[in-house]
């Protein structure tokens, strides 16, 4: 498979609602845009893009973590957007358990079932990659979403996957739920 480009944002939240954010809130995406073989035509095994995606989720997670400027992560997302010519079912041959075990290695471990989004669209589609704590989806403090775009994809051949990593959760979070300091992760859920 063939990269095109690699981008990397990253977000930083340093007040809300008038209160400093302590630690700074930090986002990263770190996003490839691949050319899609199977643009255009129907292609029963998709199992070349699931392979491929193996390597992507160890480069888009390093990427992400770098990014975080030495801050642990404690929250993933992924995502993809196949092109005009593709279909939604290439973006999700990205994100399988293929990408989603090698980005858990990149983040240092991860027992949560890693949120993800998929669509299809044109060139400069964004997409919220939506976030949850990466050892147990019940810390409703990281519940959050980062949207993304690549101003010049995806090309109607190409798709656009992405890996999300936070270093905390939402600013001001008051909303109840379990809080981090309680996560066992035992089982992805507490």
């Amino acid at each position: 498979m063939e990269i095109r480009k690699l981008v990397t944002i990253i977000e930083e939240t340093l007040a809300e609602q008038g209160r400093l954010t302590e630690p700074r809130l930090r986002k990263v995406a770190a996003a490839a845009v691949v050319r899609n073989p199977y643009a255009g035509r129907y292609q029963e095994d998709l199992g070349e893009m699931v392979r491929f995606s193996e390597e992507l989720g160890h480069l888009l997670g390093a990427r992400a973590v770098e990014a975080l400027g030495g801050a642990l992560p404690e929250s993933y997302g992924k995502a993809a957007i196949a092109g005009a010519a593709g279909e939604q079912e290439h973006a999700n041959a990205f994100l399988t358990t293929a990408f989603g075990d090698a980005l858990r290695k990149e983040v240092g471990g991860g027992k949560a079932w890693i949120t993800s989004a998929t669509k299809r669209g044109g060139i400069g589609t964004s997409i919220d990659v939506p976030l949850a704590h990466k050892d147990a989806l019940y810390v409703r403090s990281h519940y959050d979403a980062m949207e993304v775009r690549v101003p010049d994809a995806p090309g109607p051949d190409e798709v656009v996957v992405i890996a999300v990593v936070a270093n905390r959760g939402r600013p001001n979070a008051r909303l109840g739920g379990l809080r981090k300091e309680e996560v066992r992760g035992e089982d992805g859920l507490r």
